[in-house]
């Protein structure tokens, strides 16, 4: 006989989502290991559920009390599986937080994930995602990643190139979003590490941060500077420039940058000089949701207890007890806005519940 599985009914989510919003789950259930999604599988009352996935909450809206079961991956553990002269390979659960698994990689002295520092939520929402900054997207340092398959009730392992990975997506988000738990995922890391310094900013702060030059930051080249060096300028940036959902609710960046075509973009520039874009590989231009945002006037603008915050205009807080509604109905209004202004449709980030 399987134990009885430790659920919880009308349990509240307040604490489990970064946003800070006041939800209850009908049933919610802490994974620790395969079998218990195999018993939920098996369960007839359980398995006839809407199911919502739980990570680290920090990308999701709640916008009322969810009427299925929450699963809650908390299995845990990171291994080393294998080092060759080129490349490194390491598994971590799905349970793990994104930040340890970076700063165990540090303390093992393998770079590669150090640009996706202080990035917030699990390493099992990683894929999912396809999480990115500072010129660096998790995709390209997967090797493969293992889920449970609630349709088959197999454990199926898909590699980078079936994930599909994309701009903020991935097949996990599309055509496996309602059957995939995600299990873990194996990264593959270069022994030969060199550092991303492809972003200004980073560069910048690299050059002039007066706590690295404290670290004894003195070498003539920041080209020489190492992972731990690189992931404690990541670590100031996002600290400057995004609030701790500990003190004040958020899910980081709000709405996703736009990509357009270099028609759109020349358009654009033409009418507002300042625009800021990066181009891509393709040819197209990645826009700066947050500078149309700003410049529309939404920073420091609220709707209810839902706020844009005031030092970074794509990100929106809760103010205190705010609701899902308030929140969505501030991010359609601001959708609204700048598709009225510069013709461009942004989209959210996280998952509306």
């Amino acid at each position: 006989m399987h134990p009885a599985l430790p659920i919880h009914y009308d349990f509240s989510l307040h604490r489990l989502n970064t946003f800070g919003i006041a939800a209850n789950c009908h049933a919610y259930l802490p994974v620790t290991d395969i079998a218990m999604l195999e018993q939920v599988r098996c369960d007839p009352a359980l398995a006839s559920l809407p199911r919502l996935v739980l990570g680290g909450g920090s990308n999701i809206v709640l916008t009322q009390d969810y009427p299925g079961l929450v699963l809650h991956m908390a299995n845990a553990g990171i291994e080393l599986l294998d080092r060759t002269d080129q490349r490194i390979q390491i598994r971590a659960a799905a349970g793990v937080p994104w930040h340890d698994l970076v700063q165990w990689t540090l303390d093992h002295g393998i770079g590669g994930l150090e640009n996706l520092s202080w990035i917030p939520g699990s390493v099992g929402a990683s894929p999912i995602q396809n999480i990115g900054a500072y010129g660096v997207e998790a995709g390209d340092l997967i090797d493969s990643v293992r889920y449970f398959d609630f349709d088959s009730g197999k454990i199926v392992t898909l590699d980078r190139d079936q994930c599909g990975f994309g701009y903020r997506d991935s097949v996990f988000k599309n055509r496996l979003r309602d059957r995939a738990v995600i299990l873990d995922v194996t990264f593959g890391l270069p022994v030969q590490w060199r550092p991303n310094l492809r972003y200004a900013e980073l560069r910048e702060v690299l050059e002039t941060d007066l706590a690295l030059k404290d670290a004894a930051f003195t070498r003539r080249s920041i080209e020489d500077c190492s992972a731990v060096e690189i992931s404690a300028a990541v670590i100031a940036i996002r600290s400057r420039k995004l609030p701790d959902p500990a003190l004040i609710g958020n899910v980081g960046s709000f709405f996703k940058n736009p990509v357009v075509t270099s028609v759109v973009r020349n358009r654009l520039v033409a009418r507002w000089p300042g625009l800021v874009s990066f181009a891509q590989a393709d040819g197209g231009f990645k826009l700066a949701a947050g500078w149309l945002i700003d410049q529309a006037g939404w920073k420091g603008r609220s709707i209810g207890a839902a706020g844009v915050y005031d030092k970074q205009a794509l990100v929106l807080v809760n103010h205190g007890n705010a609701t899902g509604t308030e929140v969505v109905n501030l991010a359609r209004a601001i959708q609204t806005d700048i598709q009225a202004r510069y013709g461009i449709m942004l989209e959210p980030e996280p998952l509306l519940v």
